[in-house]
């Protein structure tokens, strides 16, 4: 008699762990190159505190960001079932996308 399975034990992930690795690969980028825009519009408008302070403030989401993404990454790339993602670090992304993208059109306005 075989053991009882569940239907967890049967789950295909298929390509899905791949997809999603990727996606926050292209989402990492996407930060990347709204961090680079914010920095040279604040270097563009000249060497002024707020900007400057804004230009920092972008870079440390920046790395926040990354650093969440480079964990998720890291455990999607293992292979097997991954670990769901926690909310606090689902937040921790969440908060520094949004703002990121707040920070970024502040410099532009």
């Amino acid at each position: 008699m075989e053991p009882h399975r569940s239907a967890e034990d049967d789950r295909d992930p298929g390509l899905q762990p791949e997809r999603t690795r990727l996606a926050w690969r292209r989402t990492t980028l996407a930060g990347t190159v709204a961090t680079v825009l914010a920095v040279k519009a604040a270097l563009n408008n000249g060497t002024d505190a707020p900007g400057i302070t804004v230009a920092a403030l972008c870079c440390a989401l920046w790395l926040g960001f990354l650093t969440v993404a480079h964990r998720r990454i890291r455990v999607l790339a293992e292979g097997g079932k991954p670990t769901p993602l926690t909310p606090r670090h689902a937040g921790a992304a969440t908060l520094c996308t949004v703002a990121l993208a707040a920070c970024a059109v502040a410099l532009i306005l």
